[in-house]
């Protein structure tokens, strides 16, 4: 393969080159978790909430200084903010839209696709005029989240079947809700189908049912 250049590209099929490939990129991904308090357990159970978007960070140079040469003695060059702005009308709100692009950025294997929410110009050089001819810009892409393709990836349901287990000793409610729902707190569901009052009034066989949702 060749050398390739990155590109910018919003939703409406419009490209914007970068003038330099970065030097690097940074992707971050999260996930959030709260603490749940269980009567008769020593410490709290750690239940899942939500991932959160993936970032994308990068810096991008623009350059458009032109040095002194034995024809032309003087140094020259066009105003850079011609090719940051460019990018920085990413994050303007389309007006079809009412609000910014969905914009995609694709260099080699990677495909980010997602809004600008942040861009920090940093502008180094300049002719004597004032005028600046290079300058970087720290970009922050956050990724946009596909709820049908989310859910075929980690779907959130239970099994459309109602299921029977039998208690293993040690185990409780809220490990059955964990493994079955995907969360702890669940575990009223079960005991609800089940007539149970005292969630620790579990016996080693007994058969529990657990509802599909």
């Amino acid at each position: 393969m060749g050398f390739v250049k990155a590109k910018l590209k919003d939703e409406a099929g419009k490209e914007i080159e970068v003038q330099f490939n970065p030097s690097e990129y940074n992707l971050s991904d999260s996930t959030t978790y709260v603490d749940k308090s269980i009567p008769g357990l020593d410490g709290p159970i750690s239940q899942y909430v939500t991932g959160t978007a993936t970032t994308l960070s990068m810096t991008l140079v623009f350059d458009t200084y032109e040095p002194p040469t034995m024809i032309k003695f003087s140094e020259s060059g066009t105003d850079v903010t011609k090719l940051t702005k460019k990018v920085v009308e990413l994050m303007v709100i389309k007006g079809n839209l009412h609000r910014p692009p969905i914009v995609t950025f694709s260099w080699g294997r990677i495909q980010f696709k997602g809004v600008i929410t942040d861009v920090k110009q940093t502008f180094t050089m300049f002719l004597s005029s004032g005028m600046p001819v290079r300058a970087k810009l720290e970009v922050t892409f956050k990724s946009v989240f596909d709820m049908k393709l989310g859910k075929k990836k980690s779907p959130f349901e239970s099994p459309d079947r109602t299921k029977y287990i039998t208690v293993q000793e040690g185990e409780h409610l809220w490990n059955y809700a964990q493994k079955e729902y995907g969360q702890a707190a669940m575990w009223r569901v079960i005991a609800k189908a089940n007539g149970i009052m005292n969630p620790l009034d579990l016996k080693n066989g007994q058969i529990l049912k657990l509802p599909a949702i």
